[in-house]
């Protein structure tokens, strides 16, 4: 180390940055290209970086970068920029809690550094994203950046969730790039009417969202984006098969539905179908003023006036209580003669659960649906016990689907799992007036055979359980006729039948 180097780092460590810069400035005068004073005065110059990190002396801050830069170093100076990195990503952190929505010192900063040779990809380079993805993410300014900084630099460790401190994973940097970037992508629409949309582009990101997923299939949001991306270059084909799969696995958020209706510009069957089906979503009320205002649009088409007023005035109602305007189109309806006329429902969920059923096939068609009986209800925990046939029977919570459930009740489901005695998971559930399996359920009758001390009977091979024998106070003999479903006996591993309803008794 030549000597100026060893003073002005000793003069660094003590604090003593003016007389470091005066000496740094002073080696480097007589010849600026001499690599070693360029190295020296970069470090003094990287302790006023460090000293500014803070909004307040966010200019001074890119001053002391705008210096750096001028020194025009290389890749060589590895240590130096991985250390500006992190400076450079704590002050972007701090501009942006102190105000989310000023991103014009960020952007500042950005054109400051864009000709430093960071070290890609790196931990630092990756703490950098972070810092503006967060700053940039609902600016216009954000595919200018990941642009520079180029998504191809993100490390393997940044396709993995993040921890929090508090125990919480929340989703990975990388999937969160991708996803903004191809939002900032889709057709921004001015005020004038212009539309401004680089299909190329977006045409051109196509690609790499399919590299992300086919090889990170666990991420949710890319196919979503792609499908949004696919429709606005007119591919609705392509964009319905990559959201049904996405549909399928995102199938209680209202806005998969609503996006899926936007593949079926020309049927309004089906477009009424998924907006049902979105509705039927449990989801903030001022989040779906929109979609019912779209939906009244095609009952008023249909003349489903009641229907129509009764989605009207919840979307008003959610307007007015946000303090938001009501639609010039919403307003031109109120005064309609219809509307004067029509009767506010309680409710549109029966209206909902009719049209779900189209929507539901749509996306769920591949599944077959199947006929199947309940034959045992935990009421308190939500949970019915079913039977399809003797190899395939099992378990779910039905609390999302079915207020109540008896014994014997009917359902028309597609459900996903296998086998018999083992938990299900319910893709659709409705009740049915439809015919099950001869193999499953069946009517019967004849009389009962009961000995005193027992208290269960038999009428043939069908067990009546002592609450029905109790309920109707049946003795030997009785003349009974009713339906039985099987039941699997876990004493006798086999399967029987047992009944579950009586329709009536003769005594003997």
């Amino acid at each position: 180390m030549n000597m100026p180097a060893k003073e002005i780092k000793e003069l660094r460590k003590s604090g003593k940055f003016e007389e470091a810069l005066e000496m740094a400035k002073a080696e480097l005068q007589p010849d600026p290209s001499n690599i070693w004073a360029k190295r020296n005065i970069s470090w003094v110059y990287y302790d006023y970086v460090k000293l500014n990190v803070a909004p307040q002396h966010c200019d001074e801050f890119i001053s002391w970068l705008a210096e750096i830069n001028g020194l025009q170093l290389g890749t060589e100076e590895k240590m130096l920029f991985e250390n500006l990195s992190w400076q450079i990503g704590k002050m972007v952190f701090a501009l942006h809690k102190e105000n989310t929505s000023d991103v014009q010192k960020t952007m500042q900063l950005l054109e400051t550094i864009k000709s430093y040779p960071f070290t890609k990809p790196s931990e630092s380079y990756s703490f950098l994203f972070k810092a503006f993805h967060k700053s940039l993410k609902d600016s216009d300014n954000y595919n200018q950046f990941a642009d520079w900084w180029n998504l191809e630099n993100l490390r393997t460790e940044d396709f993995e969730k993040e921890k929090l401190p508090d125990g919480k994973e929340v989703m990975s940097i990388a999937e969160q790039a991708y996803i903004t970037y191809a939002k900032h992508l889709l057709p921004k629409h001015l005020q004038n009417g212009e539309i401004i949309f680089n299909e190329e582009k977006a045409e051109s990101f196509l690609l790499s969202l399919d590299n992300i997923i086919k090889n990170y299939p666990q991420y949710q949001y890319p196919p979503y984006f792609k499908a949004k991306l696919l429709l606005a270059l007119g591919d609705i084909e392509s964009m319905r098969s990559t959201l049904m799969p996405f549909a399928k696995k995102k199938k209680n958020d209202f806005w998969v539905w609503d996006l899926l209706s936007e593949t079926y510009p020309d049927d309004k069957e089906k477009i009424l179908a998924c907006y049902c089906k979105a509705l039927t979503c449990q989801s903030p009320e001022e989040m779906l003023v929109n979609l019912r205002q779209r939906m009244a649009s095609i009952m008023v088409q249909k003349r489903f006036y009641d229907e129509a007023k009764t989605e009207i005035e919840l979307l008003v109602k959610s307007k007015q209580s946000n303090g938001f305007r009501i639609p010039v189109e919403v307003l031109n309806w109120t005064e309609q003669d219809w509307y004067r006329n029509a009767t506010v429902k309680s409710s549109n969920s029966d209206f909902y659960k009719k049209y779900s059923v189209i929507a539901d096939g749509l996306v769920f068609g591949d599944i077959q649906q199947e006929v199947i009986v309940a034959e045992f209800v935990n009421s308190d925990k939500k949970i019915l016990n079913f039977v399809a046939s003797k190899t395939r029977s099992g378990f779910f919570k039905y609390d999302r689907f079915l207020k109540k459930v008896e014994i014997g009740d009917k359902f028309l489901a597609r459900l996903e799992g296998s086998g018999a005695n083992t938990r299900y998971n319910v893709i659709t559930l409705e009740k049915t007036e439809l015919p099950a399996n001869n193999e499953i359920m069946k009517e019967f009758n004849g009389k009962i055979r009961k000995n005193e001390n027992q208290p269960f009977g038999f009428v043939d091979d069908i067990f009546i359980e002592p609450r029905l024998i109790e309920k109707q106070k049946l003795v030997d003999g009785n003349e009974l006729s009713g339906t039985a479903i099987i039941s699997f006996n876990k004493k006798k591993n086999d399967w029987g039948w047992k009944a579950i309803k009586l329709m009536n008794q003769i005594h003997s």
